[in-house]
């Protein structure tokens, strides 16, 4: 069995949310993303929140939720590099067994930290089910070190350069000129790249052959895949 790197993850936000870290164990993943996305109305101004809004739709309307890879696709392979400087082969892991594979945008985004929170409480259900979550994200792994020491959360997590294979997957979109300028210099600072964009906030099962069996794309990066829908996704199969 291939030994994969384990990786923590601080929950840094790019809003500070009050009583975010309470995370209480009964509490949907949709009901604390919906809160994050309440408080942000308030702490942005109206035509920034609007901004946002229509960048949405925007990336939305460009179609990427149905040409991206869906169910009954082969999965992509590719060779991924850890934090720690190990690489790893997807196509060995999901030999092995099931893969939850999920697109980490930053630690910079207070809703991908949500969602690692969420998934981490229910990380040992996805392995006893026989999947192995595997988180990608374009961040740098020196970037994503610094969080790592303050942090509680552990799971395989691969560096995704330039996003190279959430290309391959059809989940990369450029971000609406409207939204550049807020995010240029964060992307350029956490990424190490000039690109402006960014990858669907997207989660996959994909099964012993190698085929996608469950897919959750949504152009909404305040929405995500619910933890008890991809656990059933495994148990499915």
């Amino acid at each position: 069995m291939i030994k994969l790197p384990t990786f923590p993850l601080l929950a840094l936000a790019l809003l500070a949310t009050p009583g975010l870290a309470e995370d209480p164990q009964d509490k949907k993943l949709s009901q604390e993303l919906a809160e994050i996305a309440a408080t942000t109305a308030t702490r942005f101004s109206p035509e920034l929140v609007t901004k946002f809004r229509n960048g949405v739709a925007e990336v939305k309307a460009s179609g990427i939720e149905k040409s991206a890879k869906q169910v009954g696709d082969a999965a992509v392979d590719g060779q991924l590099t850890g934090w720690d400087g190990k690489s790893v082969q997807l196509s060995e892991l999901w030999s092995e067994g099931p893969v939850v594979l999920m697109w980490y945008r930053g630690s910079w985004c207070p809703y991908c930290n949500a969602q690692l929170r969420a998934m981490q409480k229910q990380l040992s259900a996805i392995e006893n089910a026989g999947a192995r979550l595997v988180v990608l994200t374009p961040e740098l792994p020196e970037k994503a070190k610094e969080t790592a020491a303050a942090s509680n959360l552990s799971m395989v997590a691969l560096h995704d350069k330039d996003n190279q294979l959430a290309r391959k997957y059809g989940v990369v979109f450029s971000l609406p000129e409207t939204i550049v300028p807020i995010f240029k210099e964060k992307l350029s600072t956490f990424n190490g790249s000039k690109a402006t964009e960014l990858p669907l906030p997207a989660t996959y099962v994909i099964d012993t052959d190698g085929k996608i069996t469950y897919a959750y794309l949504n152009a909404d990066y305040t929405k995500r895949a619910e933890p008890a829908e991809v656990i059933a996704a495994v148990e499915s199969l």
